[in-house]
């Protein structure tokens, strides 16, 4: 009899996913990844979601669901058209959908889950992270919630909207108008050509619910001093009553190294003594445990961790402001990174699909990221903090336009955009929320507001505001031109060759960066996006003469390190639809240039003696 049970469970298994696999197929109009092939259509990027804030109790809802785009004025589709495959964007080929919705018509989706048992009894939270543009999500046919913003993840208590037994259902509505509308949407256009791509809409990163107690950690704020030997952290508690505390236990390893109880709406400060710094060459990470305790008892706990690092400004020998790391000068040199995937567009078909970008990079030598008018999940910047990696973060643009003023002598410069009260509340909210929501990486180092004045507005207004929201941080405050007399950084773009701003140019207390060059293209047959129209700064036909020239970047880079440069970008790390000017193509299954030759020729760029 149990012979014959197991012989049953094992085909209703076989036939469920069969039928899963019937439901969704990659579209293979265009390129894929190796990882595309790979997919579980049941299980799609299983990983936990949010290393710096972990619980145990659970539920991964990425998978099939159901689908339809409907007019806007339609509230309600009739019936849905198919299967989509969360949480990727309808347009991409892992969604199995490929198609543009646009700013005339709503994506709506809708899945029936059953809650894991362990969520019954507790506080349910819906987490997204990340639905581009505005979503409205429903559950069991009652709105739990909006959000606007396509970058910054979100969540809604759904407690109250939950009915008795284990099957519930969810559905979410999404608008996003791309370039028609002023909000923050990158480099996404509905009519993709030359440096702009094919629009992302809908949910594209990891759906999840979450079980807690009615008094819950909802968010930490942790910040190392290394000159005070300190961390200070502090957290927003839902549902708090008079006289819970915080416990903040602070681990090298297994060891505690401090160990503090304030109120629950204090901030703690943590003695972090025979400090460990976090480096490029050695990246050490803290454990960290963050629990409320009421009567004694813990209430909720959430484990993370944390580095001990410095980013700051110092003058060399000369007087030339450079950018430090924990106060010692290091070159930051790394690749412009788009962070988009000929298959999954905004998300990477897979865990060891993005960590593979990650690891080239780190192997041909860069010790930087410049994360380009895009933002990653949660376990793309913990695993660069695991690595050593820095990150330059910029923020996603919108509401383009800007005409550009040519002043013979000086750098280029762009007026300010005159944007409407509506343009710059949604600049202003997503800005906000994507600061919080990745303050606590210590990979990260640079916050950038505007890029080539794409959209640029109140430029000294919104610099001086991202300096006061973060002073542990440097701000670049207008990347690759419209530049003024704030923020940390000067930072110009300049292709194909190596270039700097005067170091003297913009006052003494400024660090000059490269922030984009180089660009050198080679479409290789068989790997590329499209027939035609692709491009780069400058075009080459093979690996050697792309590696020539390109060492003469390096030795050139040298030279400006001794003139006072402080960073350079180099675009980029892969090729990106019609761009054919990425070390890697944008299938991620050649790469240009040897490896083992880049890794070479970029040590020679961390030499201290560069900077004597």
């Amino acid at each position: 009899m149990k012979r014959l049970s197991l012989g049953l469970s094992l085909l209703f298994f076989a036939l469920t996913v069969n039928a899963q696999q019937s439901d969704w197929h990659l579209i293979k109009t265009r390129i894929t990844t190796p990882w595309a092939e790979k997919i579980n259509p049941k299980a799609p990027l299983p990983e936990y979601p949010r290393p710096q804030m972990v619980r145990g109790n659970w539920q991964n809802l990425n998978g099939l669901w159901n689908y339809a785009i409907v007019p806007k004025e339609q509230k309600e589709p009739a019936t849905y058209t198919g299967k989509i495959l969360v949480p990727f964007a309808v347009e991409s080929a892992i969604s199995g959908v490929g198609k543009t919705v646009g700013k005339d018509s709503l994506l709506f989706y809708k899945t029936t889950i059953s809650l894991n048992k362990d969520l019954k009894g507790k506080d349910v939270l819906l987490h997204f992270g990340a639905v581009d543009w505005r979503a409205e999500v429903f559950v069991n046919g009652k709105s739990a919630g909006i959000h606007e913003g396509g970058f910054d993840p979100f969540s809604f208590n759904i407690t109250p909207y939950l009915k008795s037994g284990s099957k519930q259902e969810i559905k979410v509505s999404v608008w996003d108008p791309t370039d028609d509308g002023p909000q923050p949407r990158g480099k996404q256009v509905k009519k993709p050509e030359g440096i702009w791509y094919t629009p992302v809409t809908g949910i594209w990163q990891t759906v999840w619910l979450e079980g807690v107690a009615k008094t819950h950690i909802q968010a930490t704020k942790q910040t190392p001093n290394i000159d005070d030997k300190t961390l200070t952290i502090s957290a927003e508690v839902a549902n708090g009553q008079p006289g819970d505390k915080l416990k903040i236990t602070a681990f090298d390893g297994k060891t505690v190294v401090d160990e503090k109880i304030v109120d629950a709406n204090a901030t703690a400060v943590l003695n972090i003594k025979d400090q460990k710094l976090w480096s490029t060459t050695d990246p050490f990470l803290y454990d960290l445990k963050v629990a409320v305790i009421r009567n004694n008892k813990t209430v909720d706990e959430v484990k993370s961790y944390f580095a001990m690092r410095k980013i700051s400004l110092g003058p060399d020998a000369h007087g030339i402001q450079r950018m430090l790391l924990n106060d010692k000068f290091v070159f930051q040199y790394g690749p412009l990174d788009q962070g988009w995937w000929p298959d999954g567009l905004y998300t990477p078909p897979t865990e060891e699909a993005m960590i593979y970008d990650i690891d080239q990079l780190k192997a041909m030598g860069f010790n930087m990221i410049r994360k380009h008018i895009k933002v990653e999940s949660a376990r793309y910047y913990t695993y660069c903090d695991k690595m050593g990696m820095l990150l330059w973060q910029d923020m996603p643009s919108g509401d383009l336009g800007n005409g550009w003023e040519n002043r013979p002598g000086v750098l280029d410069r762009a007026t300010d955009k005159a944007r409407t009260p509506e343009s710059e509340g949604y600049y202003r909210k997503e800005w906000s929320a994507i600061m919080k929501a990745l303050h606590n990486y210590p990979c990260i180092v640079v916050w950038t507001p505007f890029n080539e004045a794409w959209g640029q507005f109140k430029t000294v207004e919104i610099s001086e505001w991202t300096m006061k929201n973060d002073p542990s941080r440097l701000v670049n405050s207008a990347s690759g031109g419209n530049f003024y007399t704030t923020g940390h950084i000067v930072d110009l773009h300049n292709y194909p060759n190596p270039a700097m701003p005067r170091p003297d140019l913009f006052g003494k207390n400024t660090a000059v960066v490269l922030g984009e060059f180089g660009g050198l293209g080679w479409p290789v047959e068989g790997h590329n996006w499209q027939s035609n129209k692709n491009w780069g700064y400058q075009n080459f036909k093979n690996g050697d003469d792309i590696l020539k020239k390109y060492i003469t970047f390096t030795n050139r880079l040298q030279e400006l390190i001794r003139e006072g440069l402080s960073a350079a970008v180099y675009t980029q790390t892969t090729d990106v639809e019609g761009e054919v000017n990425g070390f890697i193509t944008y299938d991620r299954k050649f790469i240009k240039m040897p490896v083992d030759k880049l890794h070479q020729e970029h040590i020679k760029l961390y030499d201290p003696a560069l900077a004597k």
